[in-house]
């Protein structure tokens, strides 16, 4: 019997994504967004000369459209290996409904010249996607093999990383608020903001810059505690290697977010920040997969020995 192909489609889909998120953080790093000033073309046509700030701002389109073809085949191939589960395909044409709301709300914040409210929608739908893409890759293929573990531990597991992986969705979108609204260095030093513990909350760009950074200390304490938890709980290997990434995956972001405030927001260390953040989204999102797995997969007992 030939291999289904939509678990790998899917797989795709989620690296396509998180290098599409890393390459609109470059585009708004670069200050490039407005690069090209129309929409859906570039200085009225598709094939502008790729130079300066244009060559991110249109790389970021094209790799855009990519993501819709790939994730469109993916659709396909659901359609025609699953029909035992319909509800893959279900899953996939919301995706593919999310992706064309998606690109609609790029195209105002070219249009209408890079509105805060929606730049940091396009982000969230953005991340709102990878979390979707992740769903049906772990879904499908990266979580099959996981172990079974005892249910009501596992259980734990996956509220645990769905509580987490929504810290650090509120998390990414404060963060699109500080960069959108740009409140990056409205607290120019770390990790104290302004020489205080907690600043004076004068005006719009601290507050929400100092919100972004006590969220990022919740959301990296609720990490850590799930990862650690899971070691001592005796999780599966698979369960425990994620987990443990996940740990790390959370002090390389806090480490980029200082590195950011320290370089005044450099391209390298604010475009990383982005992708570890959606890294880790994507992460928390295959264990809570992985989890409810191996919660419902009954361990096979041995057969006992007649005397």
């Amino acid at each position: 019997m030939t291999k289904a192909l939509h678990p790998r489609a899917f797989a795709v889909t989620v690296v396509w994504t998180l290098g599409l998120l890393y390459l609109g953080s470059v585009v708004h790093a670069t200050e490039s967004s407005l690069a090209c000033p129309d929409w859906p073309t570039c200085f009225g046509t598709m094939t502008p000369v790729m130079t300066g700030g244009v060559f991110w701002e249109h790389l970021h389109r094209l790799v855009a459209g990519g993501l819709m073809l790939m994730f469109g085949l993916a659709t396909w191939l659901a359609k025609n290996e699953t029909e035992d589960r319909p509800w893959i395909f279900r899953l996939c044409l919301a995706g593919l409904g999310l992706l064309v709301v998606q690109s609609i709300f790029g195209g105002l914040t070219v249009l209408f010249q890079l509105p805060d409210l929606v730049s940091t929608t396009h982000l969230g739908l953005a991340l709102l996607f990878l979390v979707l893409a992740t769903l049906l890759a772990s879904s499908t293929g990266w979580a099959r093999n996981v172990d079974s573990w005892d249910a009501r531990r596992s259980s734990g597991v996956a509220r645990f990383a769905t509580g987490a992986a929504a810290l650090v969705f509120v998390q990414s979108i404060l963060g699109g608020l500080v960069r959108h609204m740009d409140a990056g260095m409205a607290c120019p030093d770390a990790p104290l903001c302004l020489g205080q513990v907690v600043p004076p909350l004068v005006n719009t760009p601290i507050t929400i810059h100092f919100a972004h950074r006590v969220m990022g200390v919740i959301t990296a304490l609720a990490i850590i505690g799930l990862a650690s938890w899971m070691v001592r709980a005796g999780a599966p290997a698979a369960l425990r290697t994620w987990g443990l990434l996940a740990g790390g995956l959370v002090v390389a972001q806090v480490s980029l977010g200082f590195l950011s405030v320290l370089t005044v927001l450099a391209v390298a260390p604010v475009s990383l920040h982005t992708l570890v953040a959606a890294a880790l989204l994507s992460s928390l999102v295959h264990i809570a997969i992985m989890a409810r797995l191996s919660a419902r997969r009954e361990p096979v007992e041995e057969p006992s020995m007649a005397a």
